[in-house]
């Protein structure tokens, strides 16, 4: 594949030229309640060819190679008119010249496992929830596998592998007028082994969703409350990581300024990060879709922005140095800035020291959808506890938590010293990553506008 993409690049005539050649193979069982609603597996490829030509940047994806000549006459024309019409000229960032491949090593790999092995896991774990008359289940097993090959007009050529697999849905109970749900997610990047033996999640996930039947809602106010790992990954992920994407905010002077390196921005004691290169995790890569290596990135240090996250395009327009951030859904797409692995740094606190400095409040855990305006949030909680004297005590539900993204950073208090990173992510920007992951430690946070009743 490396000539055939080498004989496309040889073709162009431009300034800089890339091409990523890849397969995408996906599988999907899906079952609601104890019937199965859908069981099947795609297979597709395609090419993107990318074109950087007297200051213009275009793009296009095209997937039968009979097109490549019309491929690169319609992304060199784009380029020319981008280069006539554009009072800002596109510029790369250089980086090194790569040749490397990159195969990742799995614990049994979910190619090798029969869908009959894969649907028998899925129903074996549905059936979990489904001991109890008053639960539902929407749940489905995922994998999505991507083979890619990079070229470059300056040299690099990169052939990385992705495997995603896991399980995941909602838990569904019913009692009288009364509807509750939680989420469920299994899974990562390292092999099918991390979906065998997890009865103890969807047996937890189970009672709590028949607790929340008997809970209270929560009732409106401001309080101090402890975040658990995935609610604030996604506070992290959502409210600030979102702004350290360069191409978010490279066209809004405002958000520029407010966003500015050196600007003190939280509490002193917060550190942010995002970092693909660790290992076992969902959101690790070796290289990005531009062929650029990953970077460990410092976002936050000591409450202080320090770092945000870049393609080659915006590294150059910050004068700032790549990152290797810039990620492509599959082979239908050009890449866009995405975060990898995003996280707050643990702190010194254990989960009881939290609890003892917070002493009346609440526990908050588990996202459950949200939104972001500028620099305002609303996300909701699947469920929480309340906190008397430093004791967990009853469940609540019916949770949100709103707020201002600089506020909220600076009232981030304590930092407990655990540390998780979710097992299923997501992110929808633009395109759709699945291994966009985030997490981190509890976190303590003062003042929170929740409302409820």
């Amino acid at each position: 594949m490396f000539d055939v993409l080498k004989d496309i690049i040889s073709r162009v005539s431009a300034d800089y030229a890339d091409v990523r050649y890849e397969v995408m193979r996906e599988t999907k069982i899906v079952m609601n309640g104890k019937e199965l609603y859908q069981i099947g597996s795609n297979i597709g490829d395609g090419f993107v060819l990318r074109v950087l030509k007297n200051g213009g940047f275009a793009s296009i994806a095209f997937t039968k190679k009979e097109d490549i000549d019309r491929a690169i006459n319609i992304a060199l024309e784009n380029a020319n008119l981008m280069s006539k019409h554009t009072k800002k000229p596109v510029r790369f960032t250089e980086v090194e010249v790569v040749k490397d491949t990159f195969i990742p090593t799995l614990k049994e790999d979910p190619r090798e496992i029969s869908i009959d092995e894969k649907l028998e896991l899925l129903k074996h774990y549905n059936s979990i929830p489904l001991r109890f008359e008053n639960i539902t289940t929407d749940i489905y097993y995922f994998e999505v596998i991507r083979e890619k090959y990079f070229v470059s007009s300056e040299g690099t050529e990169i052939r990385e592998d992705l495997v995603t697999n896991g399980i995941r849905g909602s838990l569904i109970s019913f009692e009288g007028g009364i509807v509750q749900n939680v989420r469920v997610g299994i899974g990562g990047s390292t092999g099918f082994y991390k979906l065998m033996d997890r009865e103890d999640v969807f047996e937890d996930k189970t009672k709590i969703v028949l607790d929340l039947l008997k809970a209270e809602p929560i009732k409106g106010g401001v309080y101090n409350v402890i975040l658990n790992p995935d609610m604030a990954g996604v506070f992290t992920h959502e409210a600030f990581g979102h702004f350290s994407e360069a191409d978010l905010i490279e066209d809004n002077p405002s958000m520029r300024e407010k966003m500015r390196i050196g600007a003190e921005l939280g509490n002193g004691i917060l550190n942010i990060i995002d970092d693909p290169t660790m290992p076992d995790q969902l959101g690790h890569y070796k290289y990005d879709d531009e062929g650029v290596r990953a970077k460990r990135t410092y976002l936050l240090k000591d409450g202080v922005l320090v770092g945000r996250l870049h393609s080659r395009r915006t590294a150059a327009e910050f004068g700032e140095d790549v990152t290797g951030h810039c990620i492509a859904e599959d082979y239908r797409y050009a890449p866009i800035v995405r975060m990898g692995n995003i996280f707050i740094d643990p702190g010194k606190s254990t989960f009881e020291e939290l609890l003892e400095r917070l002493g009346d409040g609440f526990y908050i855990l588990d996202a459950k959808g949200g939104q972001t305006s500028g620099e305002n949030f609303t996300f909701g909680a699947q469920y929480g506890y309340e906190v008397k004297n430093g004791k967990v005590g009853r469940i609540v539900r019916d949770i949100n938590i709103t707020g201002n993204l600089y506020q909220t950073l600076k009232d981030i208090v304590d930092i407990g010293n655990d540390f998780e990173l979710g097992e299923v992510g997501g992110c929808g920007k633009g395109q759709l990553n699945i291994r966009s992951c985030h997490g981190g430690p509890h976190i303590l946070v003062k003042n929170v506008v929740i409302g409820g009743v």
